[in-house]
This record gives C-alpha cells, sequence and structure tokens, in this order.
C-alpha cells in the first residue's frame, strides 16, 4: 500500500450503478483501496466477508458501497418501514461517521431512508423519528438498538421490521468485543434473519473474534490486507506511511516536553490521548489557557450530549488540538491529522495501533509519538514484537520552559481547576494500577511524589494507595486550599453553605458503603476471595460448625465496630484500620483442610 490505489472503480468485475460512481467522483475518490477491491466483488455476490485491514485503509466505502448496491437489485422493493441494511459501531463517533458517508450517497437515492441510533440523544425521540419518517438502513451502537428492540409498548417493534434484513456490518468488530458487547451482540443476532449477508470489518483479529466469524457468517471469505512489502510472516498493524517515534522523560518533566512540542506545531492538527477521562478535563482546560490562540476541543467518554458536536467541529477545523481518551482511537476519520501524541499509553497493546491509526489515513502521511518514562522503555520493544510495530526514538526537544508553575496558579485562582488536577492524578494512578502490561507498567514503582510534581498538584490527594506514605520530597503549598474559591459564583455559594451545615452539625457518621468504596482495589479484592471461598466450602459441605461460628463472629465484629463509629467513640481512622485488619478464619490461616484444599 505504498501506491494505495487498486485501480478506478471502472475496472471492478462488477459494475457499479451509475449514481454510485458519480458521488464517488464528487468526493474526488477516483480510485479504490486494496480492501474496497476485495470486499465490494464479494459482498456483491452475495458472500459473507470477514475482513482485518490496517487502520486509515479506507473499509467503510467497502461495506457503504456493497449495501446499497444490494439494497438496489432487491426483487421486492423496500417499504417505508422495512430494514434492509444493518450497520453496527461501537462508538456514536463513527456510527455518525458512516452515517454521514451514507448520506452523501443516498442523496442520488431518494427511494432509501436511513437513521442513526445512537446514545445521548432522547430514545423515545428515536422511535418518533422511525414511526414518523420510517427507515430502510440502520447505523446504530449496539446499546441503543437493543433499548430499540424493547420499544414494542412505544408503538415500535423493531423485530418485525428487521425481517426484511439483507446485510448485516460489524464495523470495528474486535472493539465491539472489546467494550463488552457480546451479550448485546447475541441479542440482536438472534432477532435477525439467517438468511443475510454479513459482513466483519476490524483492523486486528482476536481468538473472540474468530468465535463471532463461526457464529455469525457462514462459509465467509477471509480478506487480510497487508501493507506492500511486508513479509508473509509479519502482521503489519500500521499504515506504511506513519512515522512512529518514542520519547523518555521523567514523569515530572512530561507535560512541559508535550507543550514545548505543541508550541512548535500549533498551526497543525493534532490528537492528544490520557487514559482517563478527569485527565482530559484537567490538562485540556490547562491547554486551553496556555495556547489561547488555539483551537482547543476536549472529548471523553463521559460525555452526553456534547460529544456529537465536538467531533463534527474538530473536523471541520484546519488546525487545532484535541485532547481525548480512546473513545476517539477506533475507525474516526479526522481530516489531516498531522500528530497523534499519546501522553499515557494505552491500557492494552492493541489500542496502541488503532490511536496511531487516527493519522496517515488512506495513504496520507502522518506521525505519532509516545511518551514514556524510563522505567517503560521496555514498552518499545515489546510493541515491535506483539504488535509488529516498530518505534524510532526522538530526539530531546528543544526550548522546554517549565509552566507547571502557571498550571499551578489555575488552580488556585479557581477552586473547579484544583479539584480536576486531584482527580486526575488519582484516576492516573488507578489506570496505571490496571495496565495489562503490568511487569512493564508497575504501580509500586511509580514516584507519587514526582508524578504529583507533573500534575502541578498543591497537595498530595487522599487515596488508599497512598495510605501510610511520606513524601519528603514533595513541596506543598503554604495556603490552605480549603480557602480556594470557585470562579462560579453559584457554585462557591452552594460550597460555603455546605461548608457552614457541616460545621455547625458535625461530621457525618461514616456509612459501611463508603468504607468499602474507599477501600483499595487489592484490599478489597482480598476481603472478597475470602469470602467466596468460605461461600464456597459451605455449599460443597466442608464447612464446621467451627467455621460457620467464625463467620458470625466476623459480621457481629464488623457491627460493634460500625456501632461504636456512630456513637463517636472511636475515629474515623480507627474504623478504616480495624476493618482491614479484620482476622482471616480458620479457612484462610493454614488449618489442615486449607492445605489439602490447596
Amino acid at each position: 500500500m505504498d501506491n494505495i490505489t487498486e485501480g478506478t472503480w471502472e475496472s471492478l468485475p462488477v459494475k457499479l450503478n451509475d449514481n454510485i460512481l458519480e458521488t464517488l467522483r464528487e468526493m474526488k475518490f477516483t480510485h479504490m483501496t486494496p480492501v474496497q477491491s476485495a470486499c465490494i466483488p464479494l459482498f456483491m455476490r452475495n458472500k459473507d466477508v470477514a475482513a482485518e485491514a490496517v487502520t486509515g485503509s479506507g473499509k467503510t466505502l467497502a461495506f457503504v458501497i456493497p449495501i446499497i448496491e444490494i439494497l438496489l437489485k432487491r426483487e421486492d422493493k423496500l417499504k417505508k418501514m422495512q430494514v434492509g441494511a444493518l450497520v453496527i459501531t461501537p462508538t456514536r463517533e463513527l456510527a455518525l461517521q458512516i452515517s454521514q458517508v451514507f448520506e452523501g450517497f443516498l442523496l442520488k437515492f431518494p427511494q432509501f431512508k436511513q437513521i442513526l441510533l445512537i446514545g445521548g440523544s432522547n430514545p423515545i425521540e428515536d422511535v418518533e423519528k422511525f414511526k414518523e419518517h420510517g427507515a430502510n438502513i440502520i447505523i446504530a451502537t449496539p446499546g441503543r438498538l437493543e433499548d430499540m428492540f424493547r420499544r414494542k409498548a412505544d408503538g415500535l417493534d423493531l423485530s418485525i421490521l428487521v425481517k426484511t434484513l439483507d446485510v448485516l456490518v460489524l464495523d470495528e468488530a474486535d472493539r465491539l468485543l472489546d467494550m463488552g458487547f457480546v451479550a448485546s451482540l447475541n441479542v440482536l443476532l438472534a432477532y435477525l434473519p439467517k438468511q443475510r449477508r454479513t459482513g466483519l470489518f476490524s483492523a486486528t483479529q482476536t481468538q473472540e473474534l474468530e468465535k463471532l466469524v463461526r457464529a455469525g457468517l457462514r462459509n465467509p471469505v477471509r480478506i487480510t490486507v497487508k501493507e506492500k512489502g511486508v513479509a508473509a510472516t509479519a502482521t503489519q498493524k500500521t499504515p506504511a506511511r506513519l512515522c512512529n517515534y518514542y520519547f523518555i522523560c521523567r514523569i515530572e518533566e512530561k507535560f512541559n516536553n508535550m507543550v514545548a512540542f505543541l508550541k512548535e506545531r500549533l498551526d497543525e492538527k493534532h490528537l492528544v490521548f490520557f487514559s482517563t477521562c478527569a485527565s482530559v478535563e484537567y490538562y485540556g482546560r490547562a491547554l486551553e489557557t496556555l495556547f489561547k490562540r488555539a483551537d482547543i476541543r476536549c472529548i471523553h467518554g463521559k460525555m452526553k450530549n456534547k460529544r456529537n458536536k465536538i467531533f463534527a467541529d474538530f473536523r471541520a477545523l484546519e488546525s487545532g488540538i484535541l485532547v481525548c481518551t480512546d473513545v476517539m482511537a477506533r475507525g474516526i476519520d479526522i481530516p489531516d491529522v498531522h500528530w497523534v501524541l499519546q501522553y499515557d499509553p494505552p491500557s492494552n497493546a492493541s489500542a496502541f495501533v488503532h490511536r496511531c491509526g487516527r493519522t496517515a489515513r488512506i495513504g496520507n502521511q502522518g506521525s505519532a509519538l509516545v511518551f514514556l518514562l524510563p522505567m517503560e522503555e521496555s514498552y518499545v520493544t515489546f510493541l515491535s514484537i506483539n504488535q509488529k510495530c516498530p518505534l524510532d526514538r526522538m530526539e530531546p526537544i528543544e526550548d522546554v520552559v517549565d509552566i507547571l508553575p502557571k498550571v499551578k496558579a489555575m488552580a488556585l485562582a479557581d477552586r473547579a481547576m484544583y479539584d480536576r488536577g486531584m482527580r486526575a492524578y488519582v484516576s492516573s494512578v488507578q489506570a496505571y494500577a490496571k495496565h495489562e502490561c503490568s511487569l512493564i507498567f508497575r504501580v509500586k514503582d511509580l514516584d507519587y511524589s514526582a508524578m504529583a510534581k507533573g500534575f502541578a498538584l498543591l497537595r498530595m490527594p487522599r487515596m488508599p494507595e497512598l495510605k501510610d506514605k511520606a513524601f519528603p520530597d514533595f513541596v506543598r503549598t503554604d495556603i490552605d486550599t480549603d480557602t480556594i474559591r470557585y470562579k462560579d459564583k453559584a457554585r462557591e455559594k452552594l460550597r460555603r453553605k455546605m461548608l457552614a451545615e457541616l460545621k455547625e452539625r458535625g461530621p457525618a457518621p461514616l456509612v459501611r458503603r463508603n468504607v468499602v468504596r474507599n477501600t483499595s482495589w487489592s484490599k478489597q479484592k482480598q476481603k472478597q476471595d475470602r469470602k467466596r471461598k468460605k461461600c464456597t466450602k459451605r455449599q460443597l459441605g466442608e464447612g464446621s460448625d467451627e467455621e460457620e461460628d467464625e463467620d458470625l463472629k466476623e459480621l457481629l465484629n464488623d457491627t460493634r465496630l460500625l456501632k461504636r463509629l456512630k456513637k463517636g467513640k472511636i475515629s474515623e481512622e480507627d474504623f478504616n484500620k480495624q476493618m482491614e485488619d479484620v482476622p482471616l478464619s480458620s479457612t484462610q490461616t493454614g488449618s489442615p483442610k486449607a492445605t489439602d484444599d490447596a
């Protein structure tokens, strides 16, 4: 794919409709990509297709064109409320993008109507829109589509309307499985007719995807499109025209280096990936203040109604910075992205490849850069082996300035920024602890103090992972952080009212639920494992009366501690400590029975 074209559309072994060819010319798609030339003829000849191609290779047109051709060739023309094609995608941004592609073609085919069914809108409005206008083509995310199938009481029986279905497409199928949509997909597939054409499109192949291929496709034709010049034994996962780099720096210098890098390229278009929604909120606001003349946008999974507009606005920009989480890592086509920056490495290796694929699309040039700590450098070797994704080391960035004092000033000026920084730090530590590649990304090796400096925090946050730890290298601000005000006057007024009420009645008693939530993840898991093991032994009849007595004693002890806390006889700190130090019953302390079971 150095030369990414595979001939003109007229050179296909099947003839395309004249209106489709005219639309392609209007869109300036004069030549096909390899995945398009391979998939379109097979789909049009009623074959099921399982296509794997590098991200940015033009997979969307590879199913949009055949869908329209198949619907045009139907003997019984579709009525207003009959569904002929269904496209399921993992994210609303990708669904919106596919809908826009369909819209360009359907201008010349007014007999077909499409509907977009995604989260972020009122489902009742979707039902009314469907009933009023009808739909022959549905583009949907799994959750909203599953909800639509349950709307019979609202006057929409979608299970009847899909009986005429000719084509099902699962776009970014591997991502659908990664995001936990397996149960939804099984429910949805049960509604659909068996006699249909099915296409699975993805950038990577997984064992779960292979199971889906066997379950949902009938004798599928497998298509794997590799980069030109890649050995047959290798599996190229990134576009050939992508320049991939990594940069090593200390954790407290990370943000300074990224700002210096972006400052030299403000006339270009960039994506910056963070691991958590809280980090996007925090660093996105910081970049907005530091680069006042640049167009900065933020997108993450917790945004509901705003995401579609932000995505559309950024696509239309000639230059700007989109700060985002992995919600933007798959299938999204943003024109002319120059650099993809990965401030935080993703939680799994395949997501690394998909992030990089937001640039160098359809044969264009593009570059990607990941920031790594010195202790994470072996991740480069891991990616080259695990993902066939080699990276080159970037030379030191020039003219790096310490801008962290400015970020601290933002937190001092507005409590909202202070809160964002604390949440970003906590969420980043927790995300790091859950990294798939835990042999490289080891949370116990993190320098929490240096990390707090890199986040420009005014004080260390209270969180289970930092309990009983000292941070002599961290310099806390002299200012009492409780005195920091919100710039939003209404929010500050509410905060002061709550503080006054709290001071008047004293601290609220701690309920058991909050204790569990604030316990570190590892300790929660240990306690769950103990309880699960005891429960299993009781079910198998192996537990003795002595073990049951131990369980009862533990429960009574927990209750007694909670009562003492409510009466003010013990402090919250003593309560937490005693709850975490609950003695194990004989089944976990090395008794002869426990040893035999092990």
